[in-house]
């Protein structure tokens, strides 16, 4: 590989990352009676929001649950889970 292939390479892996970068929302959520709140990147909420339609649910609900079923570690991770699973 020469010097200028290994320069347009790292110029496109920058390129690519910048148009990767997104916006985190934090949401506020109900689980057991309790409000917690879980930041997350806008595509991941999405994402999160179709597998719920898909399952006839409310996103809240599939967070619930989700939040429920985990045996431990926080509810983040546990969402970034089920989402990785899911696809």
């Amino acid at each position: 590989m020469s010097c200028a292939d290994m320069k347009s390479g790292r110029a496109a892996m920058r390129s690519s990352r910048a148009a990767m970068k997104s916006l985190i929302l934090k949401r506020s959520i109900m689980i057991a009676g309790q409000k917690t709140s879980v930041s997350r990147e806008e595509e991941f909420w999405q994402a999160l929001k179709q597998i719920a339609a898909g399952l006839d649910m409310k996103m809240a609900e599939l967070v619930h649950q989700i939040g429920q079923q985990r045996e431990n570690g926080n509810l983040s991770s546990a969402l970034r889970l089920f989402v990785l699973e899911h696809y």
